[in-house]
């Protein structure tokens, strides 16, 4: 098994972090060209263990289904189709300290060899969520 993990720490309350994570159609503002759509909505929060999110974007399709759901604290989720590597699941975990919040990304494959990709994507995914979180939290959204 692969795993790759990026970990960042932002200057926003776990609340607005955990807005931006558990917002799945919110994944569409995250890059150019993407959309979201639930084909299933998760029990017993709508967001959470059961949903699942039909992400898509130029050339990519993919349904993921939450797997984890633990408000302001951790969620999880893992591929149904559409990524080339098989077993692919993603984790969210987030801790606060003094008004600020630690995000821990991680996301796993059983196809061998394939860490530097993880790492990667990792920081590619962590990157982007970071980037909705500042939008979200600045006085013009709140």
């Amino acid at each position: 098994m692969a795993r790759g993990q990026a970990v960042r720490r932002v200057d926003r309350p776990v609340s607005t972090v955990w807005r931006a994570v558990a917002d799945h159609r919110g994944i569409a503002d995250w890059g150019p060209g993407m959309a979201v759509e639930m084909e299933r909505d998760g029990e017993p929060d709508p967001a959470g263990v059961g949903a699942i999110r039909v992400i898509t974007g130029p050339g990519v399709r993919i349904r993921e289904e939450i797997t984890a759901f633990e408000p302001e604290r951790r969620m999880a989720y893992r591929a149904l189709s559409g990524i080339p590597l098989p077993g692919w699941a993603g984790e969210i975990e987030l801790a606060e300290r003094d008004g600020a919040t630690t995000i821990r990304w991680s996301v796993t494959t059983t196809a061998p060899g394939t860490r530097p990709i993880m790492n990667a994507a990792a920081h590619a995914l962590l990157f982007a969520l970071v980037r909705a979180v500042r939008r979200a939290g600045s006085p013009a959204f709140e």
